[in-house]
């Protein structure tokens, strides 16, 4: 069966409704996450869906200069549901006299149609423990290599040892230069070093190239 993604934004607050417009008209927010979205693999793989609320606030000028999730599902929904909102940063039309303390509440709802097949609730509920626990183990990796300097002998075999486990190999790693890679072109700078700084973080130098370029 074909594989479709359907991700819906829906906005509102409570004075700002009708207020706040995107630049290319009610469609242009739809057509731009449908555009933007990069799902998260892991995510799709098990057929986790859901809604993450971003609220954020917009400038004078329609820029996003605040945002952050206020109901989260799995970190890499959130920080995906959280990055379109930043990117979106510059393409809203906001009327004279607005009020920027005002924060817009973003829904935006990850659905996977035709996807889905053999996967109960209980696989699902799994691989969100499953990813949980393996993010816990991916934080250590990642605090042991900001912090390599007051590694103590031998250690980094463990966390190699820890890499191994999470299958975060040159593949692996490949893939989320990739995806910086798409973000770059979409003009989110932020999200791509953010890929980029995470595989450095994995004691690698795949994205040391990209980091001098597009990081400094």
């Amino acid at each position: 069966m074909k594989k479709l993604i359907a991700i819906c934004l829906i906005f509102y607050a409570a004075v700002a409704q009708g207020q706040v417009q995107f630049k290319s008209g009610k469609s242009g927010f739809a057509s731009f996450l449908k555009e933007n979205t990069v799902y998260p693999s892991y995510s799709r793989d098990n057929c986790i869906q859901g809604t993450v609320n971003i609220s954020f606030k917009l400038d004078e000028n329609g820029k996003v200069y605040y945002s952050r999730v206020s109901k989260g599902i799995l970190t890499e929904l959130d920080e995906e549901a959280l990055r379109l909102v930043r990117l979106s940063s510059g393409k809203w039309k906001v009327p004279a006299g607005y009020d920027t303390t005002i924060s817009i509440i973003a829904p935006v709802n990850f659905q996977l149609a035709g996807y889905c097949e053999g996967k109960s609730k209980e696989d699902i509920q799994e691989a969100i423990r499953s990813y949980q626990n393996e993010e816990a183990l991916t934080n250590s990796v990642i605090n042991f290599y900001k912090n390599i300097d007051q590694a103590k002998p031998g250690q980094e075999l463990q966390i190699i040892a820890i890499k191994n486990q999470l299958g975060i190999d040159d593949d692996y790693l490949n893939s989320r230069i990739k995806n910086g890679l798409k973000k770059i072109k979409q003009g989110d700078k932020q999200g791509a070093c953010e890929d980029f700084l995470f595989v450095k973080y994995m004691g690698s130098k795949l994205a040391d190239e990209y980091l001098e370029k597009h990081c400094k």
